[in-house]
Parts: C-alpha cells; sequence; structure tokens
C-alpha cells in the first residue's frame, strides 16, 4: 500500500465575521492558500491528482468554484465534504486515504468558511400565505423537539459535567493568552499567507488582556445559564489546507521531514449532548493504536466551540491541560465553522515540525453528537 504523508500546511489569517476578509468570499479566501501549498513544494497546478474541501455554509461544490477561479486546469477534480465543524479534518482523512488506496499521488485538502459572506438559508412557504423563514442552521437531527439550538446543547454538556461558569471564562481567558502570547512569539510566521498584499494579515480575533472579570460582566445565552457570548466561539472567515503526497514522491522531491497520519476515526453521542462527540472518537482511537494514553502525546489540538465543551472533553478524556491548545484556541480565533478541523492540522504540522517522532491528535465535536479524531507523528517521508 502506498504511504502518504503531509508535506506543507497553510492558512490564512482569521478574520471576524463581518471583519477584514468581510468582502471575500470562500473561494476567494482559499485560491491564495492551494496556492502557497505548491510553491512550498515546488509543484504546478497541473500535478495536482485532486482537491478536497470542508465546508458547511456555502452550498454547491465551493472547492471546485475555487480551484477554477485559482487558474488550475479545468481537468483537476474537486470536490466539497461537509461534516460541519469536521468538515475539514475529514477532506484531510479523505486525501490520506485516497494516496493510500492509490487513486492520487498529490492531493491537496482542508477547509474553508466565510461567516460574512455565506448566503441565507430560506425556508420555502408551504402555502401561498405563509411567509418565508430565515434559518440559521439545517436540522441536526431528525426529531425537531431533539435538535436544539447549540447554546442551549452547550448547557446541558456544563451541566451534565458540573462545569461552572467561573471555570468556562477561566479557560476562555487562558485561550485568548496563550493565543496573543503566541503572536507576540512569532509562533505562526509560517503558516500564514496573505490575501490583501504585502505582509500576511493577522488574526482579529485574539485580545491580549481579556479578563476573567470583564468576561463575568456577560449576560447568559440561555435564562439561567452560563454560557455566554464571551466563552463561545465567535463566527469567522478563514481557510486552510495541507498538501498529501504519495511518501516516494515526497522523497523525489527531496523532503527530509513530514507529517504523517497514523489513524483517524469517528464516533458519536446523543445530539443532546453534541459537545462531547470528541470523547468516543479519541477513545475509539486510542484503543486501534494500542490503548496509546492520549496523555502522552505532545500535543492536542481541539475545537473549542464553547469553553464549557472543550473543558468537559479535556476532563473526560484525562489529558494534560499544558499540552492542549498550547497556541490558544477557537475561542480566542474565532470559529471557521468548515475550515476549523484543517485549521488544527495546520496547527499541529507546525509545531510538531520541530523534531522527529512527535506524535500529536487532532480532536474535534461537531454537530449532531458528531465527533472526530485524529493521530499523527512526524518523521522522514
Amino acid at each position: 500500500m502506498p504511504e502518504a504523508v503531509i508535506l506543507a500546511a497553510r492558512r490564512t489569517a482569521v478574520g471576524r465575521a463581518g471583519g477584514q476578509f468581510r468582502a471575500r468570499s470562500a473561494s476567494h479566501l482559499l485560491g491564495p492558500v492551494l496556492h502557497a501549498l505548491l510553491d512550498d513544494c515546488g509543484l504546478q497546478e497541473a500535478e495536482v491528482d485532486r482537491v478536497i474541501i470542508g465546508n458547511a455554509r456555502e452550498g454547491g461544490n465551493i472547492a471546485r468554484l475555487a480551484v477554477l477561479e485559482a487558474g488550475f486546469p479545468p481537468e483537476v477534480p474537486a470536490s466539497t465534504v461537509d461534516v460541519q465543524c469536521a468538515s475539514g479534518l475529514e477532506a484531510i482523512l479523505q486525501a490520506v486515504w485516497m494516496v493510500q488506496a492509490g487513486a492520487a499521488r498529490v492531493v491537496l485538502a482542508g477547509g474553508v468558511e466565510s461567516a460574512s459572506t455565506a448566503p441565507w438559508q430560506v425556508e420555502r412557504p408551504r402555502s401561498a400565505t405563509a411567509m418565508p423563514r430565515f434559518l440559521m442552521r439545517t436540522p441536526f437531527c431528525g426529531d425537531a423537539a431533539a435538535d436544539e439550538a447549540v447554546a442551549t446543547a452547550a448547557e446541558a454538556v456544563v451541566r451534565a459535567c458540573g462545569i461552572d461558569r467561573a471555570r468556562q471564562d477561566a479557560y476562555t481567558a487562558q485561550s485568548h493568552a496563550r493565543a496573543a502570547t503566541a503572536h507576540k512569539d512569532g509562533r505562526f510566521e509560517f503558516e500564514l499567507v496573505p490575501l490583501l498584499g504585502g505582509e500576511p494579515e493577522c488574526d482579529e480575533g485574539p485580545r491580549a488582556g481579556l479578563s476573567e472579570e470583564r468576561l463575568a460582566r456577560l449576560s447568559p445565552l440561555v435564562d439561567d445559564g452560563t454560557v455566554t457570548t464571551g466563552n463561545s466561539a465567535l463566527p469567522a472567515d478563514g481557510a486552510a489546507a495541507v498538501m498529501v503526497m504519495e511518501a516516494t514522491m515526497a522523497r523525489a522531491l527531496g523532503a527530509t521531514g513530514a507529517l504523517r497520519l497514523i489513524d483517524g476515526v469517528a464516533g458519536g453521542v446523543d445530539p443532546g449532548l453534541t459537545g462531547l462527540g470528541a470523547v468516543p472518537a479519541a477513545r475509539r482511537l486510542s484503543r486501534r493504536v494500542g490503548d496509546l494514553p492520549l496523555e502522552s502525546l505532545a500535543q492536542i489540538e481541539i475545537n473549542e466551540v464553547f469553553a464549557g465543551q472543550a473543558l468537559a472533553c479535556i476532563n473526560q478524556l484525562s489529558l494534560d491541560p499544558e499540552r492542549v491548545n498550547p497556541g490558544g484556541g477557537t475561542l480566542a480565533f474565532g470559529h471557521p465553522v468548515g475550515a476549523v478541523g484543517a485549521f488544527l492540522v495546520v496547527r499541529l504540522f507546525h509545531d510538531l515540525m520541530s523534531a522527529p517522532d512527535q506524535r500529536g491528535a487532532v480532536l474535534l465535536s461537531s454537530s449532531a453528537g458528531l465527533g472526530l479524531a485524529a493521530l499523527f507523528e512526524t518523521g522522514a517521508p
């Protein structure tokens, strides 16, 4: 079976919805990232066998639109996957499996989301006199009564796991502080791709000095609840992707280091506890790789849609908090839904590639109670 490696990983800055990328469509966010990956590896567009991109809000095949707008030959096929928050990681897993199956040698994979420009969803009226109704999102499960708002589901998680408001706000403040420190230290220098010309843009979300006291002044989203806009990740714009390549080709190009997928698995929980989907996925991953203790990994990247959800996953998996999102997480950067999994892989790539034989994981909880977990290792291609 051919071996697959991740040879390069890039991303845009993360922009707030309505912020620096407000006039840039999802396809125009993605194109420069794909070109940066080609430049990093010394390849041309025609050498790409497939492009696979995760997206949650655009509709249609945004991957195909992006590669055509970016000047790729029309012969390069591209497809879009939607697993909501897990879309970007799912796209990368599919790319690795495609190379391992011998169906491709070079695949660009990742995710893109533009909360600023995504089309509105409107429910079609069922009668001539009914009025159209705007939809915040598509249904996550078939039972309308159980298809709770995400904030309500987050409250269910924190109540079930006994996580109070103070812990959520403290975790949020820590996420912002870590992200701000990482920016100051130049940690993201080799990840970022400029979109507007010149130097790469800065991530708009992280706020240095954001205090628990300030977060404590915010009102809860649900009556008598603890989840607020402060300890929730806000909608965002951005794109991230990786270059997946057959290992023999990577060696022929002179590559000396790469990130390799060891395994990737999915799991699920009741949609009412949707933020815990990463837990069964991570436990299954651990069993599949010889009962590997996750707390032994060098680094773990987990999506932080809500502080309480992230804390619940960390607690249930007995993870070392110091090794989880050391450069900050989604609470600080923002939540480009279909791209967040790819952003986490890009972060892991650049943090782990400083040394060989380092292992790290990406864990995601997604809508409808789904979860996705992937284990990676650095080394020679």
